[in-house]
């Protein structure tokens, strides 16, 4: 800001100023982005709640399967509980990606964390007043991440909604650490509380943490882009030209959105970047299935033992999630090398059964996946057009997810055959021709990032 002009007589004789001296950064500018934006802030912290809920409703049951339900029949009960849960965000993509695009961004968060927490209270009420029965747990899990189906890709389309254009890759690596954050909050809590206050107990406090992240949201505010003349942003606020409003996100009268078949059509790259992440998502998502076979039979563990390697794998992805940006050389290469080293990490269980080995290997692993996601996240945001991203969100989430039921299906079926030790060689040596597709696969081609670039250049005028 440049100083005001004075009226003195003289000012032509004197000397001529020293040039402005910059100001130092304030000490707002300097606070972690959920403190200095209250919205996102509030945002941010319902997903942990959300997905922490997930988490722990996902580990505790696993372990109840295959420790107390049915541990006869252990790998085929709790894979096919990780297929039921992970099924509707490939079902539902469609879905989804209309809801998404056509009803305020907050509205959708709130109410199917709402409707997840009273699923969530009913499965509680059924098993404190009697037995319960496997069918009634499958269906609890179907629900459960059918609305989260709808939270995840809502959220991660409201990201540039709430923060500003350069604070987009922050953003990304909050909202991505909360998986991990969920990782570790689902490993401590998991599967100690089905030891400890059993399947009722588990329901009652994800229902209380989808309750809560259903308060969060509604007291947050979305920004929307103004009408075509261009609206200015409020001032003070967090956020490009827009304005902010109880239901400002998702609000009609933007352009025709193209069909998802289009949009990857127009992006090449973007489309061959998910397909290597799906084919590794194959093996990387078995880790799920394999880590309570691998407590009760090799390492004979009990829920302690369970959380202590899912809070590795959560700690390591949380720390991959704010570290990834610093990961050297281009998106492509890094996540390679990530991926070369997520094979290694995952295998070597197969060969070394000590307890610290294995939480150890698991640490890495989830450290990275947590970097591999938020340097890949954040260039999907900049490469997809901004009316895109509703539906290539949503498909995002769908493509990823398809491995992950035929994966918990096929490994938790592998695992009445084979020992988790051979399960861990297995999955490790999947993952290394992904890596190697990945590698391939270059820059982006400039081409690609100019229908973002002419998106949000329209969309500033």
């Amino acid at each position: 800001m440049t100083a005001p002009l004075t009226s003195s007589p003289v000012a032509s004789a004197s000397p001529p100023p020293a040039p402005p001296v910059p100001a130092p950064p304030s000490s707002a500018s300097r606070r972690p982005l959920v403190l200095r934006n209250r919205a996102f802030g509030a945002v941010w912290l319902g997903q942990v709640l959300s997905q922490a809920a997930v988490r722990m409703f996902q580990v505790g049951v696993s372990w109840w399967l295959v420790a107390h339900a049915v541990p006869d029949a252990a790998g085929p009960a709790s894979g096919l509980f990780m297929a039921v849960c992970t099924l509707p965000a490939v079902v539902l993509a469609p879905v989804v990606a209309k809801a998404v695009a056509r009803f305020p961004h907050r509205a959708v968060l709130r109410d199917s964390a709402a409707l997840a927490g009273l699923a969530a209270s009913g499965l509680g009420l059924w098993a404190y007043g009697s037995g319960l029965p496997l069918p009634a747990v499958y269906a609890a899990a179907l629900a459960l991440a059918g609305c989260q189906a709808f939270f995840d890709p809502c959220l991660t389309t409201s990201v540039p909604e709430l923060v500003d254009d350069s604070d987009i890759e922050t953003a990304t690596g909050f909202e991505l650490s909360t998986q991990s954050l969920a990782g570790l909050g689902g490993a401590l809590l998991g599967a100690l509380a089905v030891d400890r206050v059993g399947v009722a107990g588990l329901a009652a406090g994800c229902a209380a943490a989808w309750f809560g992240a259903a308060l969060l949201v509604s007291a947050a505010r979305f920004r929307t882009a103004g009408p075509a003349s261009g609206t200015p942003g409020t001032p003070g606020t967090s956020g490009a030209s827009g304005t902010y409003g109880p239901d400002a996100a998702g609000s009609g009268g933007g352009p025709q959105r193209r069909t998802l078949r289009r949009v990857l059509g127009e992006l090449p790259y973007v489309r061959r970047v998910l397909v290597c992440f799906t084919a590794a998502n194959l093996f990387t998502a078995a880790v799920f299935v394999i880590v309570p076979l691998y407590t009760r039979s090799v390492l004979h563990g009990s829920g302690g033992t369970v959380a202590l390697l899912e809070a590795s794998l959560g700690t390591g992805a949380l720390v991959g999630a704010f570290t990834g940006t610093r990961v050297p050389g281009r998106p492509a290469t890094a996540g390679a090398c990530c991926l070369a080293l997520m094979a290694l990490a995952l295998a070597v269980p197969g060969l070394a059964s000590a307890l610290p080995a294995v939480a150890g290997c698991l640490a890495v692993a989830g450290w990275c996946a947590g970097a591999v996601s938020v340097r890949f996240v954040a260039l999907f945001q900049r490469l997809v057009p901004a009316d895109d991203k509703p539906g290539f969100f949503a498909v995002m989430q769908a493509v990823l997810g398809a491995s992950l039921p035929v994966a918990s299906l096929a490994f938790g079926s592998a695992g009445e055959i084979l020992s988790p030790q051979t399960l861990c060689l297995v999955q490790g040596a999947g993952l290394l021709p992904a890596a190697c597709a990945l590698a391939m696969l270059g820059d982006a081609p400039a081409a690609e990032a100019a229908p973002a670039a002419t998106a949000a250049a329209g969309g500033a005028r």
